[in-house]
């Protein structure tokens, strides 16, 4: 409403005077006028040019930005930029700064047009590619300088040059010494280090598994090669720092050097080793190559190279943040990390958090000498996508994947944050970093240095005094779908929280993961226990882990477990006397994880692991099944934890180190190891993973199930997964299931036939006739071959069978007219060959065209055979595994 002549008479009534009405007056107009400022739209195209950025003539990325800036100088208080579809290939990170901020209420929003799905990209697609010779291989110029250790390919990463120190012929007679190697004694390591040139040496990289305690994977590369002492020397510090880490006092957990003798596992990143489906890139001389696997067709493919290393960096001061943007519909991808491949490499601790200074960093004064301070300042992987000191950002509906660091961080004085219904897959580290690792107590004024140096990009301009202004808080991740990550890391965690106050993370779906699900505290409490619990102390407070659904975890690494806990969780809050402290109270104030489901991850210490030094931990009505030894422990705690109305398939209360202070287990249930739906009640399991809340997700992953109840005697059965929606569909062989419960995005009950068995339960029809076959079912004869089950990798029934001597064999002699070998493709797995009937044997590939596992996999069909009974021979022959999951007959 505009003011007129009578609002202006009864104004001046009651202020008594002109000027005072006139101020009045003159506010009142300003205020209706930005209210009514008419919402902006603008648009972008990956061919878009010039500043008009109207639908038919829309902007670049960066001529959008400065449109926006342009508004919202103007005054305009809701700003919406449409991406139409296509890669937006960046030159330079897309930088955002207060100048691009919103408004509370009035959030500047960057979104996908209506059914596009716009790529903010990193990468130049490689052209021009010529094949080298008769070896299979082929070339593509790039520029020179090029750096990456990453390569996409239709969408998916490929894994760079390497084979093992046993598929090259080296002998393993090798010495380790304080710089290195000394190899003299292997005449093929000689040799092949002998072909290389100098710089071709110091581009290889070893790779070490489980080196530095089996949660670890570091790696380091050569420096130099001596032909005449018989020598490698590694990179250092690198070397130093796997090999020989300093010792600490009153250590409640361990940081483990490697011993100097251990060979590599695998070496990576020379062209004299590429094989089928692998790559490497001569940045000195501006050459990629690759050798496509069986099938491929250079011309057919999206080469894609990533350039930058930071895709978006969101960064105010804390004096100044960055504050209400929104991000929805986008797709961030194909950015590297470069820096493991320098000097510092990869000097693996626990959840990618890595040492790249002394061999004391991070120990303080726990260490002789002192290291680095405050304790666990250890080194974080860059984020691709990040926000530092920032408030009220929301990312949704995105997708982050096909990334070289970790997917997104958040840290810094970040306040608001909310991440929901994403998704983050294709990930070389962890899905989500939240926090940092050198402001446990940002109000020591001590740590504000390294806060500055170490949390944000912009801490030489930062202007306020760091306190309190720079925890991480209420930042709420919810509805996301993280699955596939650590793909180069195999110690990544899906989400790193490290320390912050009012973190939720909730209804969120983790699975295919290499280490832990959801981590806590890593490091912080390696010094505290029952007996020392106060070394180290941080601000934690009120976060909570709630209603997430955590499958098929430690895939790769083991000691972790779904929910892994370290150190202080929360703000003691204390009686009247001001000295003892209110359990009640403070528990609140804890960490309260609740309502959480995990299942497939056989080898978990502990499913719900309280470690070194936790302490005020609210573990409340969760669920474990086939998830290991114990549901729920750890080694050395503090103590204060509440265990209650848990529904576990495994005991509680399992602390083999040391005994927390105390704890307090009630009305806890135990299931069995396979649940049927009546062993965990509904309510659980209709509150738990995306969309069980009042969000509704707009992205999907296709749907697949990973655990099915037994089918002997029920009428019903559990049957667990992913993607399951209001359209998913179940079979029992071709006949389609009525009356199917949905649960959640997570978890069905299905009914069921006498007679059923859980490899007739499919998603979709089989082939009419056919029968499946699972590995352990008796008519199969195996030679060679052993039984793995339970490896979280989503194979048929949650079992295989495996060779690693060339020549094993498995047989199955069948009734049919035709035969499917169903098995895993992998980048350890080579040829095996298969014969029916006594006929020639055909050789089958189960290497991947991509690069990445694939579980449970047609490898062969046979043509159509004559009706009656067959005998089929599988025989391993190459490779460092054959693995079989079974027949469809």
């Amino acid at each position: 409403m505009s003011p007129d002549g009578s609002i202006t008479r009864r104004l001046l009534r009651r202020a008594g005077s002109v000027a005072a009405a006139l101020g009045l007056i003159l506010t009142a107009l300003v205020g209706e006028s930005a209210a009514a400022a008419p919402p902006v739209t603008l648009y972008a195209s990956p061919s878009g040019t010039g500043s008009a950025c109207s639908a038919s003539a829309p902007c670049s990325l960066s001529g959008a930005q400065e449109a926006v800036r342009s508004h919202l100088a103007g005054g305009s208080a809701d700003v919406t930029v449409l991406l139409a579809d296509g890669a937006y290939r960046l030159s330079r990170t897309w930088s955002l700064t207060p100048a691009d901020s919103g408004t509370p209420g009035h959030p500047v929003v960057w979104k996908a047009a209506p059914g596009a799905r716009p790529v903010i990209s990193g990468a130049s697609r490689v052209t021009g590619w010529t094949q080298r010779g008769s070896s299979g291989v082929w070339s593509a110029p790039v520029p020179a300088g090029s750096d990456s250790r990453q390569l996409y390919i239709d969408g998916r990463k490929v894994p760079v040059a390497q084979s093992t120190p046993a598929t090259l012929g080296f002998r393993g007679s090798w010495t380790g010494t304080s710089t290195g190697y000394t190899i003299s004694g292997d005449p093929a390591a000689m040799a092949w280090f002998g072909s290389l040139s100098a710089a071709q040496v110091a581009g290889v990289e070893f790779a070490y598994p489980g080196g530095n305690g089996p949660w670890t994977e570091s790696r380091c590369r050569v420096a130099s090669f001596s032909a005449s002492a018989g020598t490698l020397r590694m990179t250092q510090p690198c070397w130093t720092n796997v090999t020989a880490r300093a010792s600490y006092a009153q250590a409640s957990g361990g940081l483990p050097s490697m011993s100097p003798n251990t060979m590599p596992a695998r070496v990576e990143n020379a062209q004299a080793l590429i094989g089928s489906g692998q790559w490497f890139l001569d940045g000195a001389g501006g050459t990629l190559y690759y050798k496509p696997s069986a099938g491929q067709q250079m011309s057919a493919l999206d080469v894609e190279l990533p350039r930058l290393e930071t895709l978006v960096q969101g960064a105010g001061t804390l004096a100044a943040p960055i504050h209400d943007i929104t991000f929805s519909g986008l797709q961030f991808s194909y950015a590297t990390w470069n820096a493991p491949s320098t000097s510092v490499g990869f000097s693996d601790v626990q959840s990618n958090l890595r040492m790249t200074g002394a061999n004391n960093q991070g120990m303080c004064g726990f260490s002789n000498p002192a290291g680095s301070c405050p304790w666990g300042s250890l080194t974080q992987p860059l984020a691709n996508v990040s926000f530092t000191a920032s408030k009220n950002i929301t990312l949704t509906g995105n997708r982050f994947s096909g990334l070289g660091g970790a997917g997104l961080g958040v840290m810094y004085g970040a306040t608001n944050t909310l991440i929901q219904g994403n998704e983050f897959t294709d990930i070389a580290s962890t899905a989500l970093l939240l926090g940092c690792t050198y402001d446990p107590l940002p109000t020591n004024p001590s740590d504000a240095a390294g806060i500055k140096r170490n949390c944000t990009p912009n801490g030489a301009s930062e202007t306020a005094v760091i306190g309190t202004n720079e925890i991480l808080t209420g930042t709420t991740v919810a509805d996301n779908v993280i699955h596939h990550i650590g793909t180069d890391y195999s110690s990544a965690s899906g989400i790193t929280l490290l320390f912050s106050r009012n973190t939720t993370i909730t209804r969120n779906n983790l699975y295919d993961l290499p280490y832990t699900g959801i981590t806590a505290g890593v490091i912080q409490g390696h010094v505290n226990q029952a007996t020392t619990p106060q070394n180290t102390t941080n601000i934690n407070s009120s976060n909570t882990i709630s209603n997430n659904i955590l499958h098929d975890y430690l895939s790769v690494r083991s000691d972790g477990g779904a929910v892994y806990v370290e150190g202080h969780q929360a703000e003691y809050v204390y009686q009247s006397d001001g000295t003892t402290i209110d359990p009640v109270r403070t528990l609140a104030k804890g960490l309260q994880v609740t309502g959480n489901v995990a299942y497939n991850g056989p080898t978990t210490n502990f499913t719900y692991y309280n470690d070194a030094g936790s302490e005020w931990i609210n573990w409340q009505g969760n669920v474990a099944f086939r998830a290991g030894d114990k549901a729920h422990g750890g080694c050395s705690p503090t103590g204060h934890f509440w265990i209650t109305g848990n529904y576990f398939s495994a005991g509680i209360q399992s602390y083999p180190c040391a005994q927390p202070v105390d704890t307090h287990a009630s009305g806890n249930t135990t299931i069995p190891s396979a649940p049927r739906p009546s062993d965990i009640p509904s309510a659980l399991l209709r509150g738990a993973g995306t969309g069980s809340g009042s969000f509704t997700p707009n992205l999907s992953v296709p749907a697949k199930i990973f655990y099915v109840s037994p089918t002997a005697g029920a009428t019903e059965v559990l049957v667990a997964g992913e993607g399951f929606g209001p359209a998913t569909r179940v079979y029992i062989g071709t006949t389609q299931v009525a009356n199917v419960t949905r649960l959640s995005s997570g978890f069905m009950v299905v009914p069921v036939p006498a007679g059923t068995s859980a490899g007739q339960i499919s998603l979709t029809p089989q082939v009419p006739g056919s029968i499946r076959l699972n590995d352990d079912d008796g008519a199969i004869t195996y030679s060679g071959y052993s039984y793995a089950g339970g490896r979280s990798y989503g194979d048929h029934q949650n079992d295989v069978h495996y060779a690693t001597s060339d020549g094993a064999t498995a047989s199955l002699t069948f009734t049919g007219t035709r035969v499917t070998v169903y098995g895993e493709q992998n980048t350890d797995q080579g040829n095996i060959g298969i014969s029916i009937d006594g006929g020639p044997q055909q050789v089958v590939s189960t290497l991947p065209t991509d690069g990445v596992r694939h579980a449970n996999v047609a490898v062969y069909t046979s043509g159509l055979l004559s009706s009656g009974r067959h005998t089929i021979v599988v025989t391993k022959l190459s490779g460092q595994y054959s693995t079989l999951d079974g027949f469809l007959v």
